[in-house]
């Protein structure tokens, strides 16, 4: 635990390195200046200080138990109004789909049966490629890559349906949700979802792990998780699909490949690349763009 969540919302925080605390401040600095610079193009409802998170977690809703004061949504979805965040906590620390896409111009990928559709850049390459062994008959897997053949991300449908992640005590990592934009797809509702986001989530080990994915999937309790995944849990005998760079994120060791994950050294970083990288600009409007037809 890095602090103690008082009923008022207010956090006191217990000892960690002064480094964290250095680095939470500048993440909280970073934002408060790119917030305002983000732009207002939204393929859904304008929230601010979002995150993945879900009541029976404690991570009620929306927000963040490390947060400040909340408002509350047409939809009754408590939105934090503080942008600080630190280590440990689920405080998402972005706001509206940030900064906006670059490319020039967008094409749609559809595939044969039209189960599935998103924009990208016209210089994109989307490849329909082998399904995963035991997924559902009808599954399909995309690969998505750059102008230049870099590997982007990767659309899967059906994946066999997905349990609760298993974190044993003593081995999860503090995470933290520096995006996260609702996302309309069908998902199947339970005591570990929540509603579908298109969401940025990094978790710290010896550096701060990150990965841009959709999900409907509670990571954990109290800002602290073993792994982050990129998954929606569909309705009921259909599967469940993702979108993402990878399939889940996870405090790597040092001898453990990370790639196409991202690493940064500070949480300011992280949130430079989400305030100001066109590379994740793009890849968020094609993540919000997805339109699944299960």
């Amino acid at each position: 635990m890095n602090g103690t969540v008082h009923p008022n919302g207010t956090v006191h925080p217990n000892s960690r390195t002064a480094k964290l605390r250095l680095g939470a401040l500048v993440l909280g600095a970073v934002l408060l200046a790119t917030t305002a610079a983000c732009s207002t193009e939204n393929k859904g409802p304008q929230v601010s200080q979002t995150s993945d998170s879900h009541p029976n977690s404690s991570e009620s809703g929306l927000s963040s138990p490390d947060a400040g004061s909340k408002s509350t949504t047409p939809s009754g979805d408590a939105v934090s109004s503080s942008p600080s965040a630190t280590p440990g906590s689920s405080a998402a620390a972005s706001s509206d789909p940030s900064p906006a896409a670059t490319a020039l111009t967008w094409k749609t990928y559809t595939d044969p049966a039209k189960k599935v559709s998103f924009e990208l850049p016209g210089d994109w390459i989307a490849q329909s490629v082998t399904a995963e062994s035991g997924s559902l008959p009808g599954a399909l897997k995309v690969e998505v890559k750059d102008g230049g053949g870099r590997y982007i991300a990767t659309l899967q449908t059906g994946l066999p349906p997905a349990g609760p992640i298993a974190c044993p005590t003593g081995q999860s990592h503090p995470y933290i949700v520096i995006s996260s934009v609702p996302l309309d797809v069908p998902h199947s509702d339970g005591p570990d979802t929540i509603d579908p986001r298109v969401v940025f989530r990094v978790i710290q080990g010896y550096k701060f792990f990150g990965s841009y994915g959709i999900t409907n999937m509670v990571a954990g309790a109290d800002g602290q998780a073993c792994e982050l995944r990129n998954r929606v849990q569909g309705p009921s005998g259909k599967g469940d699909y993702s979108f993402g760079d990878v399939a889940a994120v996870h405090a790597f060791a040092a001898d453990e490949k990370v790639a196409p994950a991202k690493t940064f050294d500070t949480l300011d970083l992280a949130a430079k690349y989400v305030a100001h990288d066109s590379e994740f600009a793009n890849v968020q409007r094609m993540l919000l763009s997805l339109k699944v037809n299960l």
